[in-house]
């Protein structure tokens, strides 16, 4: 059985609109956020958790794909998963979605911090996270790059 994706709805607010009238990218972000928020709920490290425990998930690094403009009046839908977790990470994968169509992904990578410090999930966090892992799918893990030019005769790359 797979874990079904946590899903974060949220409508495209006009402030979040830029000068070419589409979704500017921090507002991405922002609502890619809200929606890591929603799986940290779901795997138990909720506003509960944190001020009882002094302990939350801080991003370490983040990659995002933007694919397609998402236009004004829009509904954001935020599909997620983990793709990944170990004693103290856990690997995030969004795609935010706009009428159908897949507009932009997110991968998160985030380490448990308690107290100021790294720190190793509890036992029934770990479990969850652990049951609610699926398989990354094949952009995870990627990188910016460019395809190198080759080398013109003489040596000296332009």
């Amino acid at each position: 059985m797979t874990a079904a994706p946590v899903v974060w709805r949220e409508p495209v607010q006009d402030a979040w609109i830029d000068y070419n009238g589409h979704l500017s990218e921090a507002y991405y972000v922002l609502a890619l956020g809200h929606a890591t928020d929603a799986v940290m709920d779901a795997v138990g490290l909720g506003p509960d958790y944190r001020s009882a425990n002094d302990a939350s998930l801080y991003t370490v690094e983040a990659h995002v794909r933007y694919l397609e403009e998402v236009p004004a009046g829009s509904d954001l839908e935020v599909r997620s998963s983990v793709i990944g977790a170990t004693a103290k990470l856990l690997w995030i994968w969004h795609e935010l979605w706009v009428d159908g169509r897949l507009r932009a992904t997110e991968e998160v990578l985030g380490v448990h911090v308690r107290g100021g410090a790294s720190a190793p999930f509890p036992a029934d966090v770990a479990a969850r996270a652990r049951d609610a892992c699926v398989a990354p799918p094949p952009h995870a893990g990627g990188r910016i790059q460019l395809a190198p030019k080759p080398v013109p005769e003489g040596g000296a790359r332009p």
